[in-house]
């Protein structure tokens, strides 16, 4: 029988197969840090992108954030400017209420024959204490009153006798009533 000694074919095929496998392992694993090589290239560029963005967006935000400063303040000022206005309108209006209203009064005395002795006038209405020679010239003047645009609600709150210089009787009266709305006769006036 003749003997083959393979031994030496296996020994470099065994080589060669590990050359194989070390060249295979090698050359994937360059393959792979090649990949993460690329992949690493394009995550920094979108890092970089995406930081240029955020720095251009805080600079807009700054920009913005100055500006939105301004227009709170310029709003502060011209609700301050707003409100000083209405202040003077209604200053204005109620000057005008007031002198309108007295006049208004002193107009609807009926003459030599009633006396205002006090004209006080709140928010809520006026009350007017007077003297008048009788109960029908209390009654003409409220009458006045209430035909009058300026004042609603007019009633007689008290009325009595009362002895002037002991000879002569009077009457004394306390009427209240309610200021009627300037406002609208005012704003049509203005316009």
């Amino acid at each position: 029988m003749i003997r083959i000694n393979l031994l030496p074919f296996r020994a470099a095929r065994k080589k060669e197969n590990v050359r194989q496998q070390i060249s295979i392992f090698l050359l994937s694993f360059l393959f792979i840090f090649a990949v993460i090589f690329y992949y690493n290239m394009i995550l920094n560029s979108k890092i970089k992108d995406l930081d240029n963005k955020i720095a251009t967006i805080t600079k807009k935000m700054h920009k913005h954030n100055k500006i939105n400063k301004e227009i709170t303040s310029i709003k502060n000022k011209l609700a301050i400017l707003k409100k000083k206005t209405d202040v003077i309108k209604n200053l204005e209006v109620s000057r005008e209420k007031s002198v309108r209203l007295l006049d208004a009064m002193t107009n609807m005395v009926i003459e030599k024959r009633m006396w205002l002795t006090s004209l006080e006038a709140k928010e809520s209405g006026i009350s007017t204490k007077g003297i008048a020679l009788d109960n029908k010239t209390v009654a003409d003047f409220m009458t006045r009153l209430e035909n009058s645009k300026l004042y609603k609600n007019v009633i007689l709150k008290i009325t009595k006798q009362k002895k002037f210089k002991k000879s002569i009787d009077l009457k004394s009266f306390e009427i209240i009533c309610e200021k009627a709305s300037l406002q609208k006769e005012t704003a049509s006036k203005a316009e």
